[in-house]
């Protein structure tokens, strides 16, 4: 059996080959990238923490790209090089995909580059910024936050004409908020006679919800029936993909931090996007797990009943009307994700300012 032949039975081109769900890789990585368009991903996605993490593995083959836009720009500090970086190494990833972009009249092959996470307070900050990515290439698709600040800068956005991915969202409270904007931004442009044929999408970080139901049930005391807290990320995704096939939306949700297979595996069949990391993508590749359509299967209602029940943010999480726009920087998941890509921002500027002013105590 030959490659082709055998990326054409790997679980997750069945996944996209059988169904409407489409699978990204989640880096920027080249040979990931690779790997997974050839097992039929037709997307790829960035933040502050897969850029770092990319960094750190290709370090080598990136210096000489650091030291070319160091000496290029002499009056440049360290967050101007490093966004120059992010972006040359979002561009190679948009490059690959640029012939499914293309197949796909632009309704596939993007690549998400995220905004700075120091912005989430500045929604002109955030939508300056999310203009600038949107001429680098056709195919790029520009991430920002699903905060207070955000919200108003994800709408402003789509009605300057960016294909967004509303990013920092964990909650169905958050994706409805997300996909109201992108409509009020749609219809403003289509008031003017503007093109509306842009294809926005919703993240919610299913793993990262999940993790919070530990840490909450672990602070607080809360008894969770094991394994019960690895299905909130599900059951939230499950009832916002409802509601936004009952309202006819345009933004598609997207789902992202996987933790463990049911991430892919109860979304087969749905109208979504599934953001895999690398080393998922391998084991689900080598899985037993049937490839079926699991997506209209509803979460078993004990699980649901004793997360809504135990756990007020869970409840937060699942209600319509669980949280305000003004209350969403206060959710605990988006403080720990923000906080975190701050961190490994910071990490990344750092990995910067070596190549910029090298070590003296170290032997070249």
């Amino acid at each position: 059996m030959n490659n082709s032949q055998q990326a054409a039975q790997s679980p997750l081109s069945l996944t996209t080959a059988n169904y409407v769900t489409d699978f990204w890789n989640d880096s920027c990585a080249v040979d990931e990238l690779q790997y997974a368009i050839a097992n039929g991903g037709v997307g790829a996605t960035t933040n502050p923490s897969i850029v770092l993490n990319v960094l750190k593995k290709e370090l080598p083959a990136w210096r000489d790209t650091l030291v070319r836009i160091f000496n290029e720009n002499p009056t440049w500090g360290e967050e101007q090089i490093a966004w120059k970086l992010i972006e040359e190494m979002g561009l190679k990833g948009a490059q690959l995909l640029m012939p499914i972009f293309d197949r796909e009249r632009g309704r596939k092959g993007r690549l998400s580059m995220q905004t700075n996470p120091a912005f989430y307070r500045n929604p002109e900050a955030l939508v300056e910024q999310a203009v600038h990515f949107n001429s680098l290439a056709p195919n790029v698709q520009v991430k920002i936050p699903v905060t207070a600040a955000g919200i108003p800068a994800l709408e402003e956005a789509t009605y300057r004409g960016v294909t967004i991915n509303a990013t920092v969202c964990f909650t169905v409270p958050q994706a409805i908020a997300v996909a109201e904007a992108v409509e009020r931004g749609l219809k403003r442009r289509a008031a003017e006679g503007k093109n509306c044929d842009i294809f926005p999408a919703c993240t919610i970080m299913v793993g990262r919800l999940d993790d919070w139901m530990k840490v909450v049930a672990q602070r607080d005391g809360i008894a969770l029936t094991p394994g019960y807290a690895d299905w909130a990320g599900v059951a939230t995704m499950k009832k916002a993909a409802a509601i936004f096939k009952q309202r006819g939306y345009r933004a598609r949700l997207l789902s992202a931090a996987y933790r463990h297979h049911l991430h892919w595996s109860e979304f087969i069949g749905g109208d979504i996007i599934l953001t895999i990391p690398h080393e998922w993508q391998v084991l689900f590749n080598n899985s037993k797990v049937e490839v079926k359509e699991r997506m209209q299967n509803p979460v078993d209602p004990k699980i649901v009943a004793e997360l809504y029940d135990l756990v007020p943010d869970f409840r937060r999480a699942y209600d319509e009307d669980g949280m305000t726009v003004a209350e969403f920087d206060d959710y605990g998941a988006t403080r720990r994700t923000l906080r975190g890509f701050c961190d490994h921002y910071h990490e990344l500027l750092s990995i910067v300012r070596d190549v910029m002013i090298p070590n003296p105590d170290k032997k070249k």
